[in-house]
């Protein structure tokens, strides 16, 4: 058994942030599921908003993000990260985060980006790499740390809470640390831990098409809900307008900031349609883009649309964005002298555990921050690069809770895991159709734009998956494979669930038997809890 202070679940920005603010007073463990570098923050091409201008202001930022929320925000948790979030991106910067600047009158400012949805220029990025870079700074301060050790190829299994061990003496609920598989070694490892934190990241990869990495399968909120923690409004997934449409390109974004720097979204025909959906034309929040975009789709047949900023200066584009010029180009797609054909996919989660802004779960001694939590900031739809912001301020917040009112150390003896003895040489086979079916049902039936019938059939058949795959876990040795099958089947049911609880349109759920939004339903989650 692996003793530590703190066990964290991942390792993005929350992560990373989380394990550096309490290391000085206590040993931590970071596992993750490939290498240190593998996260959704690894991919973040946008950046981080904040106020940083003059120009701008609290009072704006938190206006631009209730209105994205679509009623459903809570507001004073986002007045709480708006307000705190220049803090945060000072401590960023201290650690050697290095954003982009420009020069103005003889001296360097922050470069700032705009993006949908933001009436101001509040976007703090490092040209169009910016996960990168945080990823960067952070991995390297905790590489120099003592406290912190971080184990590489290993997946959580699940979380061991005293209610699942009645041997422990029963008692109110509590989380003791978790199950881990040592990728490497074909091994499960006990970790035991006064507190544990989620910063698993999203689940992307339950959908057909994502700009996610291979690591987003939901995790994190699937091991959370089967310990007994609530999960919330699991139905509003962002599709993001804008991934590059090549049958070569895996799952790159296009950021949203090339619209913000004047790129437009054009029909086959090289006609501009955004106009017709809002004021904001191709700057309109994402659902409402995504949702024209799949419009548009249907209405003509194509495939793809068109995202074209080749009317700005090609040495500009260049310099703003070199990372997806140079991908770009790979496919043979000149961005300066040609529109970059874009489709939407699966982006981001906006609902999750449900947690305080300090990170906190229904569970004493389990902790969640960033996608995986839901703290009421994002609402019904995401106001871009307001994830990031979120994940530094509630790990910041996270951590000082757990110093403030320290979790007792953990002195349960902790049984350890008992693997099953089968194996079959049809299981991979199995496990890769399942996995497959699944993405392509929740494409199909839980996409952009939904209905009833959809969502019912999807529901159908994934309880029936589901039977499935509970079979193979407890008859099969565990694998990776086989635990990110179950973790993305229970984050699709959760999906599903949370759609067919909400008869309204809101947001980024989109339903044509419901095509309006319901007044009553403001400011109501949709909370799925297991029974035990």
């Amino acid at each position: 058994m692996k003793n530590f202070d703190f066990l964290v679940l991942g390792s993005g920005i929350a992560g990373l942030s989380f394990a550096l603010k309490v290391a000085p007073e206590a040993r931590v463990a970071i596992v993750t599921k490939k290498s240190r570098a593998e996260s959704n923050t690894n991919y973040a091409q946008g950046g981080i908003a904040a106020v940083i201008s003059k120009e701008d202001s609290f009072e704006i930022h938190v206006r631009d993000s209730l209105e994205a929320g679509a009623g459903l925000c809570r507001e004073e948790v986002v007045r709480t990260i708006v307000e705190e979030g220049p803090a945060r991106i000072a401590e960023l910067i201290e650690l050697g985060m290095k954003f982009s600047e420009r020069e103005i009158d003889g001296h360097k400012e922050l470069d700032l980006g705009r993006e949908g949805g933001h009436t101001k220029r509040r976007i703090l990025h490092a040209k169009d790499v910016t996960g990168r870079e945080i990823e960067r700074a952070l991995l390297t301060a905790i590489a120099e740390h003592p406290n912190i050790e971080v184990f590489e190829n290993h997946i959580a299994i699940d979380l061991i809470t005293t209610q699942k061990l009645p041997s422990l003496g029963g008692g109110p609920n509590r989380c003791l640390g978790a199950y881990v598989l040592d990728k490497n070694r074909q091994c499960v490892e006990t970790f035991a831990a006064r507190a544990v934190l989620l910063a698993t990241g999203g689940c992307g990869k339950v959908y057909l098409y994502t700009t996610n990495p291979d690591i987003a399968t939901g995790d994190g909120v699937a091991m959370a809900y089967r310990a007994g923690a609530p999960v919330a409004n699991m139905e509003f997934i962002q599709f993001h307008p804008t991934c590059l449409y090549h049958p070569k390109a895996k799952s790159f974004l296009i950021s949203e900031a090339v619209r913000g720097e004047g790129g437009v979204l054009k029909d086959l025909a090289g006609v501009p349609f955004m106009d017709k959906y809002h004021p904001l034309k191709s700057l309109a929040p994402r659902d409402i883009v995504a949702r024209a975009i799949d419009s548009e789709m249907k209405k003509s047949g194509a495939d793809y649309v068109l995202l074209d900023i080749t009317h700005k200066p090609a040495a500009f584009t260049r310099e703003r964005f070199p990372n997806i010029y140079a991908t770009c180009l790979e496919y043979g797609i000149d961005i300066t002298q040609q529109p970059i054909p874009v489709v939407p996919a699966a982006h981001y989660q906006c609902g999750g555990v449900v947690t305080t802004v300090d990170g906190q779960t229904e569970i004493p001694g389990l902790y969640a921050v960033g996608e995986v939590a839901c703290t009421g900031l994002h609402g019904a739809n995401r106001l871009a690069s307001n994830s990031l912001l979120e994940a530094l301020v509630c790990a910041h917040r996270a951590a000082l809770r757990v110093r403030e009112k320290p979790d007792p150390p953990n002195g349960w003896p902790l049984p350890s895991w008992h693997s099953g003895q089968a194996h079959n040489v049809d299981e991979l086979v199995v496990i890769h159709h399942n996995w497959d079916e699944i993405r392509r049902v929740m494409w199909d039936y839980v996409g952009i734009v939904r209905t009833n019938k959809r969502l019912q059939r999807a529901s159908t058949r994934i309880a029936n998956l589901q039977e499935e795959i509970q079979e193979y876990y407890w008859d099969f040795i565990v694998t990776s494979d086989l635990l990110e099958l179950r973790n993305i089947a229970t984050v699709a049911e959760l999906i599903i669930a949370s759609a067919l609880q909400r008869p309204e349109s809101r947001g980024l759920n989109y339903n044509l038997d419901y095509p309006r939004a319901d007044p009553l339903w403001a400011q109501r989650d949709t909370i799925l809890k297991k029974q035990t």
